[in-house]
């Protein structure tokens, strides 16, 4: 299902008047086609013969328990895991484009916000991303991904560099492993250059920013593609001190920002897209053009004595994604910068679960690069 834009933040009055409101990323309803009942799913219907008629394209509305739809998807997935092969990385991106495509088919009503089944979680994001639609159709994995990124949202989350939590507003990306955020605030207790201002290329969900200004830098100005982004961490700062030292922009790398600063700080995607019609996360895959247009643009903003720093993985190595690393290149053949020095620091966690040999597979390692001019 694919997402659709509405407007639920306008530009604050400090801002440009002429500003158009920034369109929020949310779940596109589903609309039947005309003349077509979708067939109810209550329980009373054979899941295997369910299944088939969801194969046949048909959509399926659950009625009756939330768990009904959390059943029905259950199966889906065990019948094609028993007809297709899920060995490959090819087979395994083919079994996972039929589960979302069968999964997607699998409905369930909204009624004044609230989810039409019984047993059935309560979802914030339903009425604040919807609120000029009362009754409408989403479905279920959609739901499940609005719920699952209430839960995040609503108790927040605890990291090892921040007093406080942060809420990840819908469709912003975040992570949970926080061996980034150490990297970076151990280089900022190391820091000893001026910190009048800085900017913060892809803020997401504002943690680099917010421990930019924990370690005193008295400006970030900070920059998203991602509308939720900027959306979120506007909602977040309201009128605390931290909004008067956070600035943000919705714009592609540098956004509006073209002032020279002491500090940029790019957290960048870590993978390269597989083709130009890949259309998933930004905040994970890049395109060829990325990297070489934001070096090109940092050379203009930043200050002759100022730092660039790039947070980076070698999980495209290990994955054999490419074998170029974008930085490595960057200062091999850019004639822009100079490398003052990198760090590393192995990821944990990362082969729990699986059944190979530990000591036997590379370590994805997290890499904070440090250049300058």
């Amino acid at each position: 299902m694919a997402l659709s834009k509405s407007t639920v933040n306008k530009t604050s009055k400090k801002e440009d008047d002429k500003s158009e409101p920034i369109l929020v990323n949310k779940p596109e309803p589903f609309v039947s086609e005309t003349g077509k009942p979708i067939i109810v799913f209550d329980g009373s219907l054979d899941l295997k013969r369910t299944i088939k008629i969801l194969e046949g394209g048909k959509p399926i509305l659950i009625t009756a328990f939330y768990s009904d739809g959390l059943l029905l998807l259950k199966e889906l997935q065990l019948h094609l895991k028993k007809k297709l092969p899920n060995k490959t990385l090819k087979e395994q991106h083919q079994f996972r484009s039929a589960f979302h495509k069968l999964s997607n088919l699998v409905l369930i009503e909204i009624v004044d916000h609230k989810l039409a089944v019984k047993k059935a979680p309560s979802i914030g994001w339903l009425e604040k991303l919807y609120p000029e639609d009362n009754d409408f159709i989403l479905s279920f994995p959609q739901v499940q991904g609005l719920n699952s990124a209430w839960q995040w949202y609503k108790n927040g989350i605890t990291t090892p560099v921040l007093r406080n939590k942060i809420h990840p507003y819908y469709g912003t990306y975040f992570s949970t492993r926080f061996e980034k955020l150490i990297l970076f605030d151990n280089w900022l207790k190391r820091y000893e250059g001026p910190k009048k201002s800085a900017i913060d290329v892809g803020v997401g969900t504002g943690v680099l920013s917010f421990q930019m200004v924990k370690h005193g830098f008295q400006k970030v100005f900070a920059t998203d593609t991602n509308p939720n982004a900027i959306i979120g961490l506007k909602e977040q700062l309201g009128d605390t001190k931290l909004s008067r030292k956070i600035e943000l922009d919705y714009g592609s790398l540098f956004g509006k920002w073209d002032k020279q600063t002491e500090l940029i700080v790019f957290n960048s995607p870590w993978l390269p897209k597989i083709d130009s019609s890949d259309k998933n996360d930004e905040a994970v895959y890049y395109d060829k053009k990325l990297f070489p247009d934001f070096f090109a643009a940092a050379k203009e903003r930043l200050l002759p004595d100022g730092k660039l720093v790039i947070i980076f993985s070698n999980i495209a190595q290990l994955t054999k994604s490419t074998k170029e690393h974008p930085i490595k290149k960057e200062l091999e053949s850019g004639g822009r910068f100079k490398l003052e020095k990198s760090w590393t620091k192995d990821v944990k966690g990362t082969s729990d679960k699986t059944k190979e040999d530990k000591d036997s597979r590379p370590t994805e390692e997290i890499e904070l690069w440090v250049l300058t001019n």
